[in-house]
């Protein structure tokens, strides 16, 4: 965990945007952090401050407070302070933004169980001072409901410090679009797309409530001070649109544009589309770095519809980046951005043996590498590289792939009874009727038992190995670590402990790659994906001072939501028309997640649909921007170690 000590401090205190040359595109005030793990300790450190002030005063400290993954940390750190700083909960009042509506005080997705779960459980706040939604309410007496939640808050003296996150559609607590700026605390119908996103939580959409009781916009709008967390690149768009356009009802979270004492804190990826961010010439004077120019190229490439090699000092001019002409001939830019495109374009993912490998993404030597590929779940190595796995094999490297978890919560009840009727059939047995019983007897709340777990993960490991027998892998090559940090039986996962690193530090020394590919798609900082990445981040680290690692290269691939930009990209592996076939195959091959598979987000198109759209559509940006024209790529990004 990063300390204090060791972290650079930053203001978040609200400072006004758009008079400023850098901001003046933006309506309100933000802070970006490189993460949300910093991010979220200057966070609970001004809570904290507040808390401490308050009680100088020997006054009430007032908190609204938000749910979902985006406040976990800020929780965590709250804790931490109360733990070995003293800091004291005594004097601090609590109202919750939301809860679902019907929902049990003791189902684990309510509020009520993440709330207690993750702050109050582990500080001295008295209990006759959290207020959260009662989920159970009635119908016929919410309304009267309602009304007295806020005349809680105002009888409290307000709220002096309200903490949100925000959603997709741009919602804060569950204020959708079409929520009025004047609206209070209602039950409210939930919009799709904030049920997708709620859907792995409670292990598919059909399970999700459709209603909600919610602070309203006027209630949030009230309080003293407002700090908003957004964290990741699935939030960039909306964190955009929030801080950058006009204020509409469509975009709730706009509204606090109004606010006189409101700050975004973000991290990298959810504040990579605001202006100064994703296209800073437009902004003013930029330092026009190796890594900024390509950038802009591609971006004026998709802007005029042009090739790089056709761009004139006329389009150059036209969009902002005149000063970059001072610098450089276009015409030169030109060339070195379409050498640098052409460059990263190769057939042989483990380097071309006996090759000059100047202008080559990867090494020729050795000839016959060593790889470990990494897949976070059971599939997302030929969901995410499955044409340059296949090539990877089929050009005589030693490969190996190792399943960082073991996928059981992603398979149906449906699927697990199926496979335990099948083996009751087989060879009749108690555990196999145990393993039914199990998963009919479950409710909603609870978890499943270790044996239906069990099963689970055996299916996931059954189609594993169909899929890479079927590209050629050996199976004393394919290795499942089932890390303990996902074993948790929920949507919830542990955080990363010596264990898991010690299991990631045994694989990666007995086989001392040349190589290692890994998911680099980190659209939620709290998921499984970016906890699978930092265990090889920690287990690299630990192994620094072997010899091999000096040799070792890591390479990042992306999932099947986003894809690396062109400019980003430092290998692209070309697929033809039979290994996007072959690709197809070995995704298919995992069948619990093919249909109906229950996080699939808000597309509802199968896995080997989306990759290969992706994969379609990379090949196409490149042929665009005057490059050859190939079926599909797949693309990588190295990662280089300090």
């Amino acid at each position: 965990m990063t300390t204090m000590a060791a972290r650079v401090k930053t203001d978040i205190r609200y400072k006004p945007v758009g008079q400023f040359e850098e901001t003046r595109f933006e309506k309100i005030h933000n802070v970006i952090f490189e993460n949300s793990n910093d991010a979220s300790i200057e966070v609970a450190q001004e809570m904290a401050n507040l808390i401490k002030r308050k009680q100088l005063s020997n006054k009430r400290c007032v908190l609204g407070l938000a749910t979902g993954s985006s406040p976990i940390r800020v929780y965590e750190e709250l804790v931490r302070m109360h733990q070995e700083e003293g800091l004291s909960f005594e004097n601090v009042v609590t109202f919750n933004l939301d809860e679902y509506l019907p929902m049990d005080k003791e189902n684990t997705q309510s509020y009520h169980y993440f709330m207690h779960e993750h702050l109050f459980n582990h500080v001295n706040i008295h209990p006759e001072n959290i207020h959260i939604p009662d989920g159970k309410t009635p119908s016929t007496t919410v309304v009267e409901y309602c009304l007295s939640y806020e005349r809680k808050i105002k009888d409290h003296g307000g709220l002096d410090f309200q903490l949100l996150g925000i959603g997709r559609t741009g919602h804060i607590g569950f204020n959708e679009p079409g929520s009025h700026y004047n609206s209070g605390t209602r039950v409210i119908t939930l919009d799709h797309i904030t049920r997708v996103d709620a859907a792995p939580a409670f292990l598919g959409i059909d399970n999700v409530p459709r209603k909600a009781i919610t602070m309203g916009i006027a209630t949030v709008r009230s309080a003293k001070r407002i700090v908003l967390l957004g964290w990741g690149q699935n939030k960039a768009d909306i964190i955009k649109k929030t801080v950058e356009g006009e204020i509409s009802s469509h975009v709730p979270a706009t509204y606090l544009q109004n606010h006189k004492n409101c700050t975004f804190v973000l991290d990298t990826g959810a504040g990579s589309e605001l202006t100064r961010n994703k296209t800073p010439w437009l902004v003013g004077p930029c330092e026009w770095t190796e890594e900024l120019t390509a950038k802009a190229i591609v971006w004026l490439c998709t802007k005029t519809g042009k090739t790089i090699l056709s761009l004139t000092d006329k389009d150059y001019n036209d969009n902002g980046m005149a000063d970059l002409l001072m610098i450089h001939d276009s015409y030169d830019l030109n060339i070195k951005m379409f050498n640098r495109l052409q460059h990263t374009i190769t057939g042989w993912p483990g380097g071309k043996p006996n090759a000059d490998d100047t202008n080559r993404p990867e090494r020729a030597e050795p000839a016959k590498k060593r790889v470990i590929i990494f897949s976070p779940h059971p599939d997302d190595d030929v969901i995410s590289m499955g044409g340059t796995f296949d090539r990877l094999i089929e050009q005589g490297h030693e490969v190996h792939v190792a399943y960082q978890t073991s996928g059981n919560i992603a398979v149906s009840d449906a699927d697990a009874t199926k496979y335990a009727e099948i083996a009751k059939r087989i060879s009749p047995s108690k555990e196999a009727q145990s393993i039914i019983d199990s998963i009919v007897a479950r409710k909603e709340s609870s978890f499943d038992s270790p044996e239906v777990r069990r099963l689970k993960g055996h299916i996931r490991r059954g189609e594993s190995y169909a899929a890479t027998r079927y590209l050629g892998l050996a199976d004393s090559n394919v290795h499942f670590l089932d890390l303990p940090f996902y074993e948790t039986g929920t949507i919830k996962k542990n955080n990363l402990s010596k264990d898991d690193i010690d299991i990631m530090v045994n694989i990666i020394q007995d086989i001392k790659p040349h190589q290692i590919f890994a998911a680099g798609d980190l659209a939620d900082p709290h998921g499984t994906h970016r906890i699978c990445l930092d265990a090889v981040f920690e287990a690299m680290k630990k192994l620094k001072l072997e010899p091999f690692t000096k040799d070792c290269w890591l390479w990042l691939y992306r999932g099947a939501w986003h894809e690396w930009d062109i400019n980003e990209i430092e290998m692209a592996v070309p697929m033809s028309p039979g290994q996007v076939l072959r690709k197809r195959h070995a995704i298919f091959a995992h069948q619990s997640q093919k249909d109906g598979v229950m996080f699939q987000g808000d597309d509802t198109r199968e896995f080997w649909m989306r990759a290969e759209e992706r994969n379609r559509n990379t090949a196409k940006r490149y042929n665009d921007l005057g490059l050859s024209d190939y079926a599909a790529m797949e693309a990588f990004v190295r990662h280089k170690f300090d």
